[in-house]
């Protein structure tokens, strides 16, 4: 069977423009800033991508397994199977390096943003009154200068 009528070969094509599409977004990703809603969205998505992905290669390598059973039925030898496998092998991985930095990266905007979240918490607990005393030194200095202005007024007038 010529690879232009091979279901192999057209399965193949399909899946590679999914990885090409799950690379250019996995690049978009990595320059988009953290913690922005189009980047948890995008996240979603490459997620959802991953895991679409790696459906259709477990499928292919299904069929590769019922054609290695009898490859002469089929059409194919045993270097086209291994070819085959390779190719399914390096798919999968190109996809889970995708998912992990993914996933990593997601993992780290979590970290950062419970750090965060814990700065601000302790922050408050340790300095309750923070906010309280910085108002307050607000409005004493804007009384002492309010009294200033006073002063000079009437000792103008004097």
């Amino acid at each position: 069977m010529s690879s232009v009528q091979d279901p192999f070969y057209i399965v193949k094509e399909e899946i590679q423009e999914s990885i090409d599409k799950l690379q250019s977004s996995f690049h978009q990703w990595e320059r988009i800033s953290c913690d922005t809603g189009a980047q948890v969205h995008l996240t979603k998505d490459l997620l959802a991508a991953c895991e679409s992905i790696e459906w259709q290669v477990d499928e292919l390598d299904k069929a590769i397994s019922v054609a290695a059973r009898d490859p002469s039925w089929y059409g194919i030898d045993e270097a086209e199977l291994e070819k085959r496998r390779r190719w399914t092998s390096t798919a999968r991985t190109q996809v889970g390096n995708a998912r992990k930095a993914v996933v990593a990266g997601r993992e780290v905007n979590i970290t950062v943003h419970r750090e965060l979240m814990r700065m601000l918490i302790l922050n408050r607990l340790t300095n309750p009154n923070q906010y309280t005393q910085d108002n307050d030194d607000l409005i004493q200095s804007e009384s002492d200068r309010q009294v200033l202005l006073i002063k000079g007024a009437s000792t103008a007038r004097a």
